[in-house]
């Protein structure tokens, strides 16, 4: 029998019951923090039409068509605007989506994704 418990267990020692010198363990529920938050951040250029990123809001963001406008408009007025917050997967793939199909069409729109802001 160990003299010493280990530190790495989420264990903690109760008083002994027995007079044999015997420790109980107790189990202690671990509280797990929901995952980092991510937002997929589209940057303005001059020369990607705005109806292309108003139907690739529409297309990869799930976003309707005033939603889609609305947020084109700010990226035109503002530079950049923030498109939706996932998880970092899914920010990522979808960055990867947009940036592929803007590549495939032909125009240099920028997006990425960054820790959001608790």
């Amino acid at each position: 029998m160990a003299t010493k418990l280990p530190k790495s267990l989420p264990f903690q020692p109760i008083e002994p019951v027995e007079s044999d010198g015997t420790v109980v363990l107790e189990r202690r529920t671990q509280r797990t923090k929901p995952p980092q938050m991510y937002q997929v951040v589209m940057l303005n250029d001059d020369y990607t039409p705005m109806e292309f990123v108003v139907m690739v809001l529409q297309e990869f963001f799930s976003k309707d068509l005033e939603t889609s406008t609305r947020i084109m408009l700010k990226i035109h007025l503002e530079g950049k605007a923030v498109c939706g917050v996932y998880s970092r997967d899914v920010a990522a793939t979808k960055v990867d989506r947009v940036l592929d199909a803007a590549n495939k069409a032909g125009h240099p729109l920028k997006c990425f994704c960054e820790p959001a802001a608790s």
